[in-house]
C-alpha cells in the first residue's frame, strides 16, 4: 500500500489538497502520494516562517541543542520508516538508504553540539593612541527565515545539512523537497512537530512544501526569506542565484569527479574504493567517481582489477539486501547515459564492461580510450560510469583533473607527501581526498566546490556561519 503523507503549515493540516503519485524508479508502482502546494500554501508558510523566526531568534541555546538532539532521536526510532521511503521513492539501495538515516542522525547530533558553540570575539580597538580605551566584541546573529531546496539523491541526509544548521543558529526554515523523493521530508515533518509539543520552539520553525518549480522560484525571490541553500544541478543553481535578489546564497552542484592513481598506492584498496567511489547510488552523487588517471606503469593491471570488481556488482530491485547498483532516476536519464557512452564509443573510445541498459537499470560500466571534450568527461554524468586514462607525469595528471568547468572534490592515491602536497596546491577543487576517492564526506567537514560547483560551505559549523551574519559592538572605555 502507497504511503499517504499529509501537509502541515504550522502544524496546521490543509484540508482538501490535490495527492501527486510517486512511483518506483525501479517498478513503475506507486510508493506513495503527496500533497501539493499551491500559491496560497505558499504564502502562508512564508508568513509562518517569519512569525516563527521574530521568536526563535530568542530560544536559548540549550532548547535549541535540546530540540536538535530529540529530532535526532525521533528519526532513528522511524529508521526504517525513512529507509523505506528513500529506496522506494528514489531507487537507492535499501542499505545505502539505512546508511543514509544513521548519518543524518549525525548531522543534528552535530547541529545541536554547534547551537552551544556559536560565539564571538575580541577586538583590540586601541591601534593609535587617540583609541585608547576602546575595544570590540562580536556575536553572530541568526539571517532570518531560510529556503533549503534539496535534490533525490539524498532526500533525507541534505535536508538535515540545511534543517539543522538553521534551527542551530535560530533561524526558521521552509523545505522544499525534490519532486520525486518528498517522502522523507514529510516523515521528518512529522518528527519535528512531535518533537516542538514537549519543549517551547515555534511550530513554524520548519515548513515543508513540496511545490512545483514555477512556485519555488517565486519563494527564492521573496524578499522576507533571507537565506538561500540549493543542492542540486549547476544549471538550476546559478539560474535561481540570479532570481534570489539581495538574499545571501549557498549553492551546493554538480561535479565530474578525477582521481589520480600513483604507481606508489595500495592498488587493492584504491580498486575497491574507486568501485564504491563510482557506482554507489548508480553514480547519482554530484562527487561520485567519473574519471580515474592511473599512472602508466600501473595502467594495465589496475584497469584489469578494476574491470573485474565492477562485473561482479550486482544490479536489480533496489529493496533487496544483496543489490549493489538500483536504478537511475528515470528512463529518461538511462537513456541519456546511455546515449553519451554510445556517443563516445563513436568518437573512438572503448567500453570495457557494462554500456548497456535495460529500462532505468544502467549496467555499471568502465569505459578507456576517452577524450576531454567528450560528454562523459567533461560533463556530469550522473550515473554509473566511470572513465579511465593513463598519464606520465604528475603534473600532466592534475592539469587532467582541472580541465574541467567543476571543482567539488578530486581523490588521490600515493604514499609520496611531495606529490600530496603538489596537488593540495595546484589542484582546482573544493575539498582534496589523499589516499581515498571524492566520493569521501564526514558531515562535520566543510564541503562545497569552486567554479561552476557553487559558492559557499556546508558541514554543520561551516553551515551555521553562512546562515549567521557578526555584529559589532564598540566600547569606548573612557566614557564610562
Amino acid at each position: 500500500m502507497a504511503e499517504d503523507y499529509r501537509m502541515y503549515i504550522d502544524e496546521k493540516w490543509q484540508d482538501g489538497k490535490s495527492k501527486r503519485a510517486i512511483r518506483s524508479p525501479y517498478s513503475g508502482e506507486i510508493v506513495s502520494n503527496v500533497p501539493d502546494a499551491d500559491a496560497d500554501d505558499v504564502e502562508a508558510a512564508v508568513k509562518s516562517a517569519v512569525s516563527a523566526f521574530d521568536d526563535m531568534r530568542k530560544v536559548p541555546c540549550c532548547t535549541r541543542a535540546e530540540l536538535l538532539l530529540a529530532l535526532k532521536d525521533g528519526v532513528l526510532k522511524r529508521s526504517e520508516d525513512f529507509a523505506k521511503s528513500i529506496a522506494s521513492e528514489a531507487g537507492k539501495p535499501i542499505g545505502e538508504a539505512r546508511a543514509e538515516v544513521e548519518r543524518a542522525g549525525i548531522v543534528l547530533e552535530l547541529s545541536a553540539e554547534e547551537a552551544k558553540r556559536i560565539g564571538g570575539e575580541l577586538i583590540p580597538l586601541d591601534l593609535q593612541k587617540a583609541n585608547a580605551g576602546r575595544f570590540g566584541i562580536t556575536r553572530r546573529f541568526p539571517l532570518g527565515p531560510v529556503l533549503g531546496i534539496t535534490p533525490f539523491n539524498f532526500p533525507l541526509n541534505l535536508g538535515m545539512h540545511k534543517v539543522g544548521p538553521a534551527l542551530a543558529a535560530g533561524n526558521s526554515i521552509i523545505w522544499k523537497p525534490a519532486s520525486q523523493t518528498p517522502g522523507a521530508a514529510f516523515l521528518f515533518a512529522e518528527v519535528f512537530y512531535e518533537a516542538c509539543r514537549k519543549l517551547d520552539i515555534p511550530k513554524g520553525a520548519l515548513n515543508v512544501l513540496s511545490v512545483s518549480s514555477k512556485l519555488a522560484e517565486k519563494l527564492v525571490s521573496d524578499d522576507r526569506l533571507k537565506f538561500l541553500t540549493f543542492t542540486g544541478s549547476a544549471e538550476v543553481g546559478w539560474s535561481l542565484k540570479s532570481k534570489s535578489g539581495r538574499k545571501k546564497v549557498t549553492l551546493e552542484l554538480g561535479g565530474n569527479a578525477g582521481v589520480i592513481i600513483g604507481a606508489d598506492a595500495d592498488l587493492d584498496y584504491a580498486v575497491k574504493r574507486c568501485v564504491k567511489g563510482g557506482f554507489s547510488f548508480a553514480g547519482q552523487v554530484c562527487i561520485s567517481v567519473q574519471r580515474i588517471f592511473i599512472e602508466e606503469k600501473i595502467y594495465d593491471e589496475f584497469i584489469t582489477r578494476l574491470v573485474a570488481e565492477v562485473e561482479n556488482l550486482k544490479v536489480g530491485d533496489p529493496l533487496d539486501k544483496n543489490t549493489d547498483v538500483g536504478p537511475v532516476i528515470t528512463e529518461g536519464d538511462a537513456a541519456r547515459i546511455t546515449g553519451w557512452i554510445s556517443q563516445a564509443v563513436e568518437d573512438g573510445a572503448m567500453v570495457l564492461t557494462g554500456g548497456k541498459r535495460k529500462g532505468t537499470l544502467v549496467e555499471p560500466t568502465v569505459v578507456a580510450g576517452v577524450k576531454p571534450d567528450m560528454k562523459i568527461c567533461c560533463k556530469e554524468i550522473f550515473g554509473p560510469v566511470v572513465t579511465v586514462k593513463p598519464f606520465g607525469k604528475w603534473e600532466d595528471a592534475i592539469g587532467e583533473v582541472n580541465d574541467s568547468e567543476f571543482g567539488l572534490q578530486a581523490g588521490i592515491f600515493t604514499r609520496d607527501l611531495v606529490r600530496a602536497f603538489k596537488a593540495f596546491e595546484m589542484v582546482e577543487v573544493g575539498g582534496l581526498i589523499v589516499n581515498d576517492v571524492p566520493t569521501f564526506r564526514s558531515d562535520n567537514m566543510p564541503y562545497g566546490g569552486v567554479k561552476s560547483s557553487g559558492m559557499g560551505r556546508e558541514g554543520v559549523k561551516y553551515a551555521v556561519e553562512e546562515m549567521t551574519e557578526p555584529h559589532l559592538m564598540a566600547f569606548n572605555l573612557t566614557s564610562f
